[in-house]
């Protein structure tokens, strides 16, 4: 039996019963594709309801603001992919005549549709056969073929594509597609894959050849930058409210709101917080800090944050000058699109 028959009757009685696994609409599986990139299957579900439920067809995507979605989006971090979402769905508008479009070469031209993404979307729409290349495809076809090439290398990317394209069922490619794609998320998993129950065990490589834990190859890329954040926070009893401050543009997490914050290069105490110029110049001489939280370690595609979350107090009464934050009720913030930073600290301390 082919590698790709073994891996089309593993498929059937092993799937998982995913929604977007019972319709053909571009639209649904575009949002499950977009959503599940980077994330975890039990993590991406339940924002995949709440985008559907919040915007069931492309029309209403396209229609909504920025500052909604990134709003719904809160909590899965990498929220260049909803901005790219939601200019996506202007472009389907636009020209396509609000029909979202099916095939590979239209899918390609679309914002935050990559190569992997246009052609999962084309075989389970159109079951056009095109090969799809995940991480889970990269680990089953390197794994099972031997191939020591790096996944991330130009040359890597060139052999595996014409590797997928060569495995590709031709005759059915969207249900080989799922098939291989599921396979490497549950049965050759990153870590400790169980291959004594593998149907593909006699004849894989790695199996063979005790390189399971060594496959795929990957080349570690840049080193991540590390950035300080401290928050302040700071309430208005009488209101009810908090400071609460817009990032702006060519940064991370543009447009979202946190709390007012200071940025160094490296750790500083409280003391010596204190006695930084920007802190005099927001707060006054006069300020009072209190440590609500120790340094949380926050990673982002080649960034480290380590944020530390502080209550200020006896500010002077001229300070926020130059208007570096505003006053938001707290009734209020589920309103405002938030990092997930910023969000899950609200969380925890029950502030929203």
């Amino acid at each position: 039996m082919s590698f790709s028959q073994e891996i089309i009757n593993w498929y059937h009685p092993n799937k998982r019963d995913l929604p977007w696994r019972h319709t053909t609409d571009p639209y649904i599986i575009w949002l499950s594709e977009i959503i599940l990139q980077q994330t975890r299957v039990e993590q991406g579900l339940p924002y995949f309801y709440r985008f559907v439920e919040q915007y069931p067809n492309i029309a209403t995507f396209a229609a909504a603001e920025e500052g909604e979605i990134l709003r719904l989006w809160q909590g899965l971090g990498y929220y260049s992919r909803a901005r790219n979402m939601h200019k996506a769905a202007k472009m389907v508008m636009d020209n396509h005549d609000g029909i979202f479009p099916t095939t590979y070469d239209s899918l390609i031209k679309l914002n935050g549709i990559g190569g992997y993404t246009a052609a999962a979307i084309a075989s389970f729409s159109a079951n056009e056969a095109k090969p799809v290349l995940d991480g889970n495809v990269f680990r089953v076809l390197s794994r099972y073929f031997g191939i020591e090439e790096a996944i991330n290398t130009p040359k890597g990317k060139k052999l595996f594509y014409e590797l997928a394209l060569e495995m590709l069922d031709k005759e059915q490619p969207a249900i080989y597609n799922q098939s291989i794609m599921e396979f490497g998320a549950l049965q050759c998993k990153p870590q400790n894959p169980d291959c004594q129950i593998c149907p593909l065990r006699t004849s894989c490589y790695a199996k063979q050849t005790n390189k399971v834990n060594s496959l795929p190859v990957k080349i570690k890329g840049r080193i991540s930058k590390d950035r300080y954040f401290y928050y302040f926070v700071i309430m208005d009893e009488k209101s009810g409210s908090i400071a609460i401050r817009k990032r702006g543009p060519k940064d991370i997490w543009e447009n979202m709101y946190e709390f007012p914050l200071i940025e160094q290069a490296a750790p500083l105490s409280i003391s010596e917080l204190k006695n930084t110029k920007e802190f005099n110049e927001l707060f006054g001489r006069g300020a009072e800090l209190h440590i609500i939280s120790t340094p949380k370690k926050h990673i982002l595609s080649h960034q480290n944050i380590y944020a530390t979350f502080l209550e200020v107090s006896k500010i002077s009464k001229d300070s926020n000058k130059k208007g570096e934050w505003d006053y938001v009720l707290l009734k209020d913030l589920d309103t405002l699109a938030k990092p997930k930073l910023i969000f899950a600290f609200l969380r925890d301390y029950n502030l929203q």
